[in-house]
């Protein structure tokens, strides 16, 4: 792994401390300033990063009878760990999407040059789940009232974002904001961007909690947010999650 790289998951770690109380600390990527310009309605401006609406949608390749979400929450981390409890889908992958550097690695994402969110492919069963049921999921289990802020994680690239592959996910994903409205106090900023290329992100980043439970940030962070899935989405878990 690049010393960089070393350097901002410490960072992340040490924001975890953070999280639980024992210290304060900021995290490696600072807030970014807010969008120009920006409407009331933050679907009529969804092109932050500099993409239009109509920026060209790139085909995903899934199975026979799979489908596939784009979302972006926050920490890949923790978006990946609730999505691989959930009963219907079959692969999460971690990576980046919605930037206009090609091939971007995490050092550049977390540097905010490069306009990517750290975001997750959620490959589904169509038969076992659905687009609107994953959307739930996915506002249930990050904060949605905040643009650029997971909790301790603030920037650009922490963005919330619903990635469309198609007008019907469009639709779908204007439906579900509008319902889950009514939950919230504050609005609802997450936007509605295409879903350009998705560059997988570094191995390392691949079923990191999973493979890394113990970690600092995993403890104070990610395993809050599969708490919250467990809680709210009990009928919703996978056996072998169980």
């Amino acid at each position: 792994m690049p010393v960089s790289s070393i350097q901002t998951l410490f960072s992340r770690s040490l924001a975890s401390f953070a999280a639980i109380g024992m210290m304060a600390i900021s995290v490696s990527c600072s807030q970014a300033a807010p969008p120009q310009n920006q409407s009331s309605d933050p679907n009529a401006n969804p092109n932050y990063n500099g993409l239009p609406l109509d920026s060209e949608i790139v085909d995903v390749k899934t199975r026979s009878g799979e489908k596939v979400a784009t979302l972006a929450g926050g920490c890949f981390w923790c978006t990946e760990a609730v999505f691989e409890r959930m009963e219907g889908i079959n692969d999460v992958v971690s990576g980046y999407i919605g930037g206009k550097v090609p091939n971007p690695n995490y050092e550049q994402v977390c540097g905010k040059k490069t306009g990517h969110a750290e975001a997750v492919q959620v490959y589904y069963d169509p038969e076992k789940t659905n687009y609107e049921e994953i959307l739930e999921v996915f506002f249930k289990t990050h904060d949605p009232t905040t643009l650029n802020r997971q909790g301790a994680d603030a920037g650009p690239q922490y963005r919330s974002s619903v990635f469309v592959h198609n007008d019907e996910q469009r639709e779908i994903a204007k439906k579900v904001i509008e319902k889950m409205s009514k939950e919230y106090r504050d609005p609802i900023v997450t936007l509605i961007e295409p879903a350009t290329k998705f560059y997988v992100a570094e191995e390392y980043h691949q079923d990191y909690f999973r493979l890394n439970p113990n970690a600092g940030y995993c403890r104070a962070v990610v395993a809050n947010k599969v708490r919250k899935f467990n809680r709210t989405f009990g009928d919703k878990i996978k056996d072998s999650a169980k």
